[in-house]
């Protein structure tokens, strides 16, 4: 994945994960800001490793 790729596959995790919170779906919100935390953390150390 390009960088432009994995920013608007985080960008997009993050507003789904918000708009489920405000819906009021605290299960799926939970899971999609963890799915959101895991990729970002997964695309700046490959970033930084290679």
């Amino acid at each position: 994945m390009n960088d432009l790729s994995k920013d608007v596959l985080i960008g997009s995790l993050f507003i789904a994960g918000i708009w489920s919170f405000i819906s009021g779906l605290f299960v799926i919100s939970t899971v999609i800001f963890a799915t959101t935390s895991l990729f970002s953390n997964m695309a700046g150390k490959a970033h930084i490793n290679g």
